[in-house]
């Protein structure tokens, strides 16, 4: 890969987080980020044990489990046996937990449209263009592919 590429690839990380930050801002959600992104990582590669999820979602163990207990107590989350080691749990998203991040997903969709208003429809295709590339080349399979 050249390395015009690499500040490509380099730039579309942070103008996402950029974009992230701004979202979380506009919406004034005071739900913390990593609620969000675990549930995001529950929704998108199914359940798994604290010390997994905590790693996705780039937090501590502990501080995941901190979280997970707001998260269970809210019904965002529930535990359920790992069927592989029965002393361990998985954690799962419930209907009520992937309903939450929907509507937080339109909320900070709303939020975003002032800074996207003037787009015109060609503009519009790159953006939905570039994120079906970031999904397909986001998924487990890939994250794995060195």
């Amino acid at each position: 890969m050249t390395s015009e590429r690499r500040a490509a690839l380099s730039a579309l990380l942070v103008a996402s987080s950029r974009l992230v930050r701004i979202a979380a801002q506009a919406t004034g959600n005071r739900t913390p980020s990593a609620v969000w992104r675990a549930l995001g990582v529950l929704e998108s590669e199914g359940p798994m044990r604290v010390g997994e999820l905590a790693a996705a979602v780039r937090v501590t163990q502990p501080g995941m489990t901190r979280a997970l207990g707001q998260m269970v107590e809210e019904e965002l989350v529930s535990r359920i046996a790992d069927t592989a080691d029965s002393r361990a749990w998985l954690i799962r998203i419930t209907e009520r937990g992937a309903a939450a991040l929907e509507a937080y997903r339109v909320e900070i969709g709303a939020a975003l449209e002032p800074y996207f208003r003037d787009l015109d429809d060609a503009d519009w295709r790159v953006l939905e263009r570039a994120s079906q590339l970031m999904a397909v080349r986001t998924t487990a399979e890939k994250e794995k592919v060195s």
